[in-house]
């Protein structure tokens, strides 16, 4: 098949390589010296993470593309399935370079306050001793060595289970593979006395392998994992004559996914040719997929340590902690069904506190006018308040329908464990769309008071996840607007017959609705030509035909400007196609993840949050809800929140025509999410007369903003 060169490739890039510098950034945050240490090992636990993910779902999904359909191209630079991976592995192995300078920098100041990941060749004789003891009663016991030969098959290797390996050779010569497990059930590490050196346990467990295989000699040895494909295609239509509930169906997907294809191997240390090649035959995986990564292979452990280690030690080496405020416009000791219907609200995540929407749910639960509460759930958390408010009001008599996504990658089993328990409570629980994953964020509490009907609406950015909720910066719009609440009553009643296509006055719902609306606003901005201004916070950008409408606003002189925290395939400053669009990057930190869409200035500017990106998947192949937003006052916080971030000079950063970022610099640093901190105050828990906090500003912003309008 030719390739279709008739495309416009000139302003776009791969998605999976602007993905990789996105992840960059993320490493390039733990190199900067004013962040405290141990936040620095956590943005090195961070990038490792989110790249054995993107080895699981984008490159695991590349090598199924490169199998089935291997001439089909992306259309942001026509490139195959099998270019992207060859563009990929090279890329990869500088970033563990970068990686290993960092980590082992980030080390070496830690260990200026005594914190260090002992070697067990360094230890003193009373530590040596506690970790022989270590070995001896809490791993050997559970320790299952495995002898590779004709009586002992290769083992299946779990992903992203560590493994110590071991080339082993017997009194006749012959060579042989070793493997142990690092049981799972063993702490990441040894704390040792003092509390601030700590042994990892495979690194224990490479220090015992000659006694494990005592009628070998061990040659070398390594630890090793595995990163398996993760991309199960949740298909339907395999399930079509199925009697089986959906429910049932997904578990065994679910088991099928640790036993997809490798498509990474990773080695804490180089190995010799002869190792690599046994370790390559037996597992399977082609040279160039064969990574030498001399940090921790896993480092989850990063996050139990900073919470493990003294108190006096670790506050100095972590952020201070922020606790998230009450909503200085919410009064703690008013209802909050009462507050929003006086007057729309907006919380701001993490600064803002999750608990007046917990208040609000628990309201529901208990008022007698509530007769049902209708959500969307993508993401719970492992203990969620919210869950257990809907479970309650279940059980009071209350109708409660929950739209799960069991399809939330690697969430998946938590959410089941919900679905079961909500169902054991009364709820009506429902998973979704065919062949679409339900993403929208979105609440609708209906009451009847004196014959009427009457909503309260939730739209939001994020997931309904306390954890997350204290962890990234997301939007939660709460108003009694009855237009909004008569399109969410449709829009629950569309989702339980599958009708996606349905109509709405207010809300804007995929896949028909959202890029509709937002080619629809980029086209009266480019009417406006030098006039016109659009203004798009998101996560990621890879939609051609939006990507297509925004290079044409930028050659109709109208200005863009696009905060993007991930993936963007639209290059920006292209002479004579995108030379008006600027691409700003923010990490910092809190996880940037509120969606505000912006069309025009002034009074007249149209303003949205939803809960998609730009994104051929959230366009074309989710359910999404996007919301406007009409309120002055909230307006003025959303501009005041995109302002902020187009200003930051800490921790933001442009992206340049190659898309490569460089970072901005300014004689004085502004970091927007320190401002939002410091312009959240926190407020008694009753009503105060006076404020002059937030609100005020606010509101001062507000009318400046009219004025400049």
């Amino acid at each position: 098949m030719q390739k279709n060169t008739s495309k416009q490739y000139r302003y776009t890039q791969n998605r999976e390589l602007s993905w990789l510098r996105f992840n960059q950034r993320v490493l390039e945050e733990s190199a900067d010296p004013t962040v405290p240490a141990l936040e620095r090992l956590k943005f090195v636990s961070i990038f490792s993470s989110n790249l054995d993910e993107f080895f699981m779902v984008r490159v695991g999904s590349l090598f199924d593309l490169a199998r089935m359909t291997p001439d089909e191209t992306d259309n942001k630079t026509g490139q195959t399935p099998a270019e992207q991976l060859h563009h990929i592995y090279r890329a990869v192995p500088g970033l563990l370079a970068m990686k290993e300078q960092i980590c082992t920098a980030v080390m070496e100041q830690l260990a200026q306050s005594g914190i260090q990941d002992a070697l067990t060749e360094a230890l003193e004789a009373d530590e040596l001793k506690q970790v022989n003891r270590f070995f001896k009663t809490d791993l050997l016991p559970v320790l299952s060595p495995i002898l590779i030969g004709p009586n002992h098959p290769v083992p299946h290797l779990v992903n992203k289970r560590l493994y110590a390996a071991a080339l082993l050779e017997n009194k006749k010569g012959r060579r042989a593979l070793g493997i142990v497990p690092v049981p799972d059930n063993a702490p990441p590490y040894l704390m040792l006395s003092g509390q601030k050196r700590f042994v990892r346990t495979e690194n224990i467990l490479l220090r015992w392998l000659p006694t494990l295989f005592d009628a070998y000699n061990v040659k070398e040895s390594c630890i090793l994992a595995v990163t398996r494909n993760a991309d199960i295609s949740f298909d339907d239509e395999k399930f079509e004559d199925s009697e089986e509930d959906f429910r049932r169906q997904m578990q065994k997907l679910l088991k099928q996914r640790d036993h997809l294809a490798v498509v990474r191997l990773e080695l804490s240390v180089p190995v010799s040719q002869e190792f690599q090649k046994l370790l390559s035959s037996v597992i399977r995986v082609e040279n160039r997929q064969i990574f030498v990564d001399r940090c921790p292979l896993n480092m989850r452990y990063v996050f139990r340590l900073a919470g493990e280690l003294p108190k006096e030690i670790s506050a100095r080496l972590l952020y201070t902690p922020y606790r998230p405020r009450w909503a200085e416009d919410l009064y703690p000791s008013q209802p909050m069904i009462q507050q929003i219907q006086q007057k729309d609200r907006l919380l701001f995540y993490p600064y803002d506190s999750v608990e007046p929407f917990l208040r609000l749910l628990n309201e529901a639960a208990e008022n007698p006018k509530v007769l049902s509460i209708k959500i969307t759930i993508y993401r719970l958390a492992s203990s969620s308040r919210i869950a257990q408010a809907l479970c309650r009001a279940a059980e009071n008599g209350k109708e409660v329908l929950v739209l799960m996504e069991l399809r939330a990658r690697f969430d998946e089993e938590n959410n089941l464990t919900w679905s079961k328990m909500l169902e054991e409570s009364g709820c009506q629980v429902i998973y979704g769309t065919e062949g679409f994953k339900c993403h929208s964020k979105i609440c609708l509490i209906t009451l009847r008071s004196h014959n009427k009907t009457g909503y309260i609406t939730q739209v939001g950015t994020g997931n309904y996840n306390e954890k997350t909720n204290a962890m990234y910066t997301d939007l939660s719009f709460m108003t009694a607007d009855h237009a909004i609440g008569e399109d969410a009553a449709a829009f629950f009643r569309n989702m339980l017959v599958n009708k996606l296509d349905g109509e709405y006055k207010q809300l804007c719902v995929s896949p028909f609705g959202i890029k509709t609306m937002l080619l629809h606003h980029i086209d009266r901005q480019i009417e406006q030509g030098k006039n016109g201004y659009i203004c798009i916070k998101a996560n990621s950008v890879t939609e051609r035909e939006v990507i297509d409408k925004l290079a044409e606003a930028s050659r109709a002189g109208v200005e863009v400007q696009l905060i993007i925290r991930g993936i963007c395939c639209i290059l920006p400053g292209v002479p004579g196609e995108t030379e008006n669009i600027h691409v700003t990057n923010v990490v910092g930190r809190f996880l940037e993840h509120a969606r505000i869409y912006l069309f025009g200035r002034g009074e007249s500017a149209e303003m949205f949050i939803s809960s998609a990106d730009l994104m051929t998947r959230n366009l074309n192949r989710r359910v999404e809800i996007a919301c406007p937003v009409r309120d002055v006052q909230l307006r003025a916080q959303l501009r005041w929140i995109l302002d902020s971030q187009l200003r930051d000079t800490a921790k933001a950063s442009l992206m340049l025509a190659d898309g490569t970022y460089c970072r901005k610099h300014s004689a004085a640093d502004f970091d927007s999410q320190d401002d939002f901190i410091r312009e959240s105050p926190h407020i008694p828990a009753e009503p105060i007369r006076e404020k002059t906090g937030l609100l005020q500003r606010l509101k001062r912003f507000s009318k400046k903003m009219l004025r400049a309008g």
